[in-house]
């Protein structure tokens, strides 16, 4: 036998386990939203924040698709591009997310005009498009799986905002539910993919290091807003502010 990395069950075994030590659902930022302690400027600045990378979503799977010369590859990706914005005006995610904003006070014009955003979520976010645009296919893919875990916190989400915050309804919390629906299927194939290209220790290491990323790229968003906008409270030059962008 070759050197052959670890089996295909190990090496999902460690992904899954990025997920445990890593994913944001860790974050004090999530812990103080999802248990009815943020003011309501606190969650106007995550949905500001939250938007931009929503925002940049189908254009990092854009980028993606720009290198797959395989069209069966292309076709189960564009579902993911669609997912994002819709097949029609006012459909998709990113449509759902400024129905959020709406609801939660703000003007869904000043949130998608990108002017309130944190420096730190612009880079992050930025660096994640650039990472999914630069690194070869097999780290670029797997850089989305985050959406593995991404099902538990949707769900937490959901019954913590509907119990502690009055914007929280069936229509504000559709982008939620919706992804409760679409990850499911975009994460099996990607997982599957990974799994089956990641044949080499290298590999196997390449594709970690990537779903590390993309964690980071996550956590960096939320301690911007926990520096900002929690602790100390320190609004960088140009961000939002309290009181703009409101309906």
């Amino acid at each position: 036998m070759n050197h052959h990395a670890p089996t295909r069950d190990a090496f999902e075994a460690r992904l899954r386990q990025i997920g445990e030590e890593r994913y944001h659902d860790k974050h004090p930022f999530h812990h103080l939203l999802h248990s009815g302690g943020c003011t309501p400027d606190q969650v106007r600045a995550w949905v500001i924040n939250r938007y931009y990378y929503q925002s940049r979503i189908p254009m990092k799977d854009a980028a993606f698709m720009s290198r797959v010369s395989d069209p069966d590859l292309r076709r189960a990706w564009r579902s993911r591009i669609e997912d994002h914005d819709g097949r029609a005006p006012g459909e998709g995610g990113i449509a759902r997310w400024l129905k959020l904003a709406e609801a939660v006070g703000l003007d869904p014009d000043y949130v998608s005009s990108e002017v309130g955003i944190l420096p730190a979520t612009r880079f992050a976010v930025d660096a994640y498009v650039h990472f999914v645009r630069d690194q070869p296919m097999l780290p670029a893919m797997a850089s989305s799986l985050t959406e593995l875990f991404a099902p538990k916190i949707h769900k937490d989400r959901i019954a913590g905002l509907l119990q502690h915050y009055e914007f929280a309804n069936s229509e504000s919390l559709s982008y939620f539910r919706n992804r409760l629906n679409e990850a499911p299927q975009d994460v099996a194939f990607g997982l599957k993919w990974v799994l089956d290209h990641a044949v080499t220790q290298a590999d196997q290491d390449a594709a970690a290091d990537a779903l590390i990323f993309k964690t980071e790229v996550l956590w960096a968003q939320l301690d911007a807003l926990w520096s900002a906008y929690v602790e100390p409270a320190r609004v960088p030059p140009g961000a939002w502010q309290p009181g703009e962008g409101l309906l």
